[in-house]
């Protein structure tokens, strides 16, 4: 997790810290100690890491000779797959094609863009730096580099976006050609400004529905897999990092704030830097919190990531989880009748009207 930001935007919620080039010098010396303790850990040997992820904050703050020594601290320290997929999140005002070029150099093979929006009226007031011409020329540049895996995240549900500015940003993201598609609509989370503050303009619900479909639509005939809620890719082309997420498997963590699991233990990191950058110059890792998650807190967990993806789950799991439960049971055959949810020999899975609705399913599930 690189946690650093030039500006935060007013809808996030993630750990962040202001950029400073100080600061940024002693996370990345801290960073390499927590690499290190890391890998002094019984198990460590054992582990292949099949892909890297630099999330944020804003990765592409980082410049490509230190994404670079970040790798090959890993790569000295752990089994890193031959075909590793490593990506870094990228803002379109802090790349370039000579970065992007650098970063390819350096061992990175997937971009992820955030664009967010593609209306220089309402980039502002999501707190973005950049404009909709800033954001065309960062997935040109890294087409131009060289980068032949590009993903692009963009949002709705956003403040004074009505059906038709929605649907004309997807058509020309599309129209670029990136090879996977994020979509996320807009959630006013507690540890956001706009969490805290409440925003003006917010379209309707039925509005916020007719977004989601025109998406679905634009991004089918494109050639666009609806593999997660959240989530289009071309054939290919779905994020292997991801999907470690969605399957419940196991994943190492580092940096600020960020989050691992291991077997039955989901632990996460101290999130304020200073504080995480102390721990580490002690001698130990940062850790601030650990739960040991119970089979039943497991399973739960394995059905609603699973039950994000088009895959769906082993029928079986559901059975599991529903045994002895009539209610439940009655509550599963009302989503099959209205088609928010199907079964597929051994496998079930929701429809794409299923993943619309997916946060009350799961509610209803647990």
């Amino acid at each position: 997790h690189v946690p650093f930001c030039a500006k935060r935007c007013y809808y996030c919620s993630f750990n962040t810290a202001p950029m400073d080039a100080g600061a940024m010098i002693r996370y990345l010396g801290a960073l390499q100690r927590e690499v290190e303790l890391l890998s002094t850990l019984p198990w460590a040997g054992d582990v292949t890491l099949a892909t890297v992820f630099f999330g944020g904050g804003t990765p592409s703050l980082l410049a490509a000779d230190e994404v670079a020594a970040i790798l090959a601290a890993l790569r000295t320290r752990f089994h890193v797959a031959a075909d590793a997929e490593v990506t870094v999140e990228c803002n379109p005002e802090s790349v370039s094609r000579e970065k992007f070029e650098g970063y390819r150099e350096a061992g990175v093979n997937r971009i992820s863009l955030g664009i967010q929006s593609l209306d220089d009226t309402l980039l502002p007031r999501l707190g973005r730096l950049h404009s909709a011409r800033d954001a065309r020329a960062a997935f040109e540049a890294a087409r131009a580099a060289g980068c032949a895996n590009v993903s692009v995240d963009i949002m709705y549900g956003l403040p004074g976006l009505d059906l038709a500015g929605w649907t004309g940003a997807v058509q020309r993201v599309l129209d670029w050609q990136p090879d996977h598609l994020s979509a996320y609509g807009l959630t006013l989370d507690a540890g956001s400004l706009w969490g805290v503050t409440g925003v003006a303009g917010l379209p309707p619900e039925g509005t916020v529905v007719e977004q989601y479909w025109a998406l679905v639509r634009a991004a089918a005939t494109h050639g666009f897999e609806h593999y997660e809620v959240s989530n289009y890719a071309r054939p290919g082309f779905r994020s292997r990092h991801n999907q470690i997420y969605w399957r419940a498997a196991e994943y190492l963590a580092a940096g600020p704030g960020a989050c691992a699991f291991a077997g039955d233990l989901r632990y996460c990191n101290a999130k304020p830097v200073p504080r995480y950058c102390e721990t580490l110059e002690r001698g130990a890792l940062p850790i601030a919190e650990a739960e040991r998650l119970t089979p039943r807190q497991r399973l739960g967990e394995r059905l609603i990531l699973g039950l994000r993806t088009a895959d769906g789950v082993p029928a079986a799991w559901l059975s599991e989880r529903l045994a002895g439960d009539p209610a439940r049971e009655r509550r599963l055959d009302d989503w099959e009748r209205a088609g928010l949810l199907a079964w597929t020999g051994a496998r079930v899975a929701l429809s794409e009207a299923g993943f619309l609705v997916s946060d009350a399913l799961f509610v209803e599930l647990l």
